[in-house]
């Protein structure tokens, strides 16, 4: 979508509160998947977030990173995962479900392209 969309919009993520830690209360211990603590200060949810940046080749997105406070996923209600579309004028103009049932980036397409006044490339999908 940052491809496909990244001239016209500004592609940001937040990372939040580790969702998959080894010591919380749903590791994700397939054998693909990174083995994670939850960092207890700042500098290692950093360390964290490089590896995610990484893993998923983000390389060309901005991250930011929630303090251990975690103000950003409480205020956003963002964890484990969510999708917004903000404006310019800082108003949300959608606002995804909770992930990773709500997470959807075909709804978060069609509102990018409601934005931009684009047609629809094919009507949307329910995902399954």
């Amino acid at each position: 979508m940052q491809e496909k969309y990244g001239d016209e919009v500004e592609f940001v993520l937040v990372y939040v509160a580790e969702a998959h830690s080894l010591d919380g209360g749903q590791a994700n211990l397939r054998g693909n998947a990174p083995i994670v603590e939850e960092p207890i200060i700042f500098e290692e949810r950093i360390s964290v977030a490089q590896r995610c940046a990484v893993g998923m080749s983000l390389r060309k997105m901005i991250i930011v990173i929630d303090e251990m406070d975690n103000a950003v996923s409480l205020r956003w209600q963002a964890h484990p995962d969510r999708l917004y579309l903000i404006g310019k004028d800082g108003k949300v103009f959608y606002q995804g479900a909770k992930g990773p049932r709500g997470f959807s980036t075909k709804e978060l397409e069609a509102a990018i392209q409601m934005t931009l006044e684009k047609p629809l490339e094919k009507p949307l999908e329910t995902e399954k």
